[in-house]
């Protein structure tokens, strides 16, 4: 594949509709701006204590820079098996690769002050990683490992520092049932 047709595919996201049936393909931004549904996923990673390994976006993200947020969040790409993908953008954003288990999908909606919109089907995955990350620069400015109890009280008290994403997913007790289990 050329390098023209590779960036014009690394821009498009996966059209579905409410049932996550692919329906067709467009430009990110275009996604974005018009708030169409689109496929995503979101991974998190845990550690052997159970803390969450956090990102903090990099500031130049087009939007939600700068914030605190899950492992990795991402779009698969046209054609692009979503397993794949989990996989390819965990080691591109964090640096590292392990074995992730989709753990369940839903369906979100969350408008930006700069006109942007998300409205994405996405899939949460689920991982294991001991080690330090090396996160890319360009997709993440910190990192951190917290507790279920650290990351909630902190959401309390500085709901702004994180993305909106995050918090949705986090209102849903299956993530940390499957962690207390395990």
């Amino acid at each position: 594949m050329d390098i023209a047709k590779l960036k014009n595919r690394e821009n498009k996201v996966i059209l579905v509709n409410k049932q996550n049936k692919e329906i067709g393909i467009c430009l990110k931004s275009e996604a974005h701006k018009k708030g169409k549904l689109h496929k995503a996923f979101s991974i998190f990673i845990f550690n052997s204590k159970n803390e969450l390994l956090l990102q903090r976006r990099a500031k130049e993200k087009y939007h939600s820079g700068g914030l605190w947020s899950n492992t990795v969040c991402s779009h698969p790409k046209p054609g692009e098996i979503i397993e794949n993908a989990t996989k390819i953008r965990l080691v591109e954003e964090m640096g590292f690769s392990t074995n992730l288990k989709e753990l369940y999908s839903f369906i979100y909606k969350s408008d930006y002050e700069n006109g942007l919109c998300e409205h994405e089907f996405d899939h949460v995955f689920i991982g294991y990683y001991d080690k330090a990350p090396t996160p890319n620069p360009e997709e993440v400015m910190d990192y951190k490992w917290i507790t279920a109890d650290d990351l909630k009280k902190n959401i309390k008290k500085n709901p702004g520092d994180y993305t909106s994403w995050f918090k949705i997913i986090l209102e849903n007790k299956k993530l940390f049932k499957k962690i207390e289990r395990t």
